[in-house]
Parts: structure tokens; C-alpha cells; sequence
């Protein structure tokens, strides 16, 4: 399969490697100014001690990184909209509320299932201690 060229048709390996250091900012841009990220954060620690605590299997292991990956990623979406919006639509406007909770609700979706998944994950453990 042939790549697909830039915008200005040739591939470049120096663009795709400043790609790399564009998300690189991104994310450390989330980390640093996305405060529900920390909180992410803290919980996903707490759950991978639980993890190796509780000695969970493989399969475990990969439904809770899939499930707050999901959790992590939502949270930079909503950042990223969050963003966008206030720099579209810097006055008050019902649709720029509307994107903004529909972000918000996706982020807490995403959470809800992701403590769905721990809690039939560590529920059995826990109950046997």
C-alpha cells in the first residue's frame, strides 16, 4: 500500500518526527492544565497497586488499561473542545454550553464504565479478604 503525501505531496520522516514532538506538547499541555487529569491520574493508581495487590490475571490487566485509556483519552477530547469552544465562541452561546457538557458527559460515561469494569474485576477479591 502506498503512503498517503503531506498537504504539499512528499513525505517527510523530519514532519512525521515533529508530529511526535506536537503531541508531546499536547499532552504535557493536558497534564499541566487539565485538573480532572489528576484526579485520573491518582485513580489509575490506585488501581494498578489494586492490580498487583490483588495479582489479577492478563485479561484483567488489559480490560483496566483499555478502560482508563478510554477514561484518559475522553478527558484530553474534552480538554480539546473545551478549548476550541472558548476560543470560537469566547461569549456565552446555549450551543458552546451544549458541546461543552456533551464533552463533559462523554468523560463521565467513559469513568462510569471504567468503574464497572474495576468493580467486577476487584469485587471478588475483596470479598474474599
Amino acid at each position: 500500500m502506498d503512503q498517503l503525501p503531506d498537504k504539499d505531496g512528499v513525505f517527510s520522516i523530519k514532519k512525521r518526527l515533529m508530529s511526535f514532538v506536537h503531541a508531546s506538547r499536547g499532552i504535557w499541555l493536558f497534564a499541566k492544565h487539565t485538573h480532572n487529569a489528576w484526579l485520573h491520574a491518582v485513580a489509575f493508581v490506585i488501581v494498578i497497586s489494586l492490580g498487583a495487590y490483588f495479582n489479577i490475571s492478563r485479561m484483567e490487566w488489559i480490560a483496566l488499561f483499555i478502560v482508563c485509556g478510554l477514561v484518559f483519552v475522553s478527558e484530553a477530547f474534552n480538554s480539546a473542545i473545551e478549548v476550541d469552544i472558548d476560543l470560537t465562541s469566547p461569549e456565552y452561546h446555549p450551543y458552546a454550553r451544549d458541546t461543552k457538557d456533551i464533552a463533559a458527559g462523554a468523560v463521565l460515561l467513559s469513568a462510569i464504565f471504567a468503574i464497572i469494569v474495576g468493580v467486577l474485576i476487584f469485587w471478588p477479591h475483596i470479598v474474599k479478604i
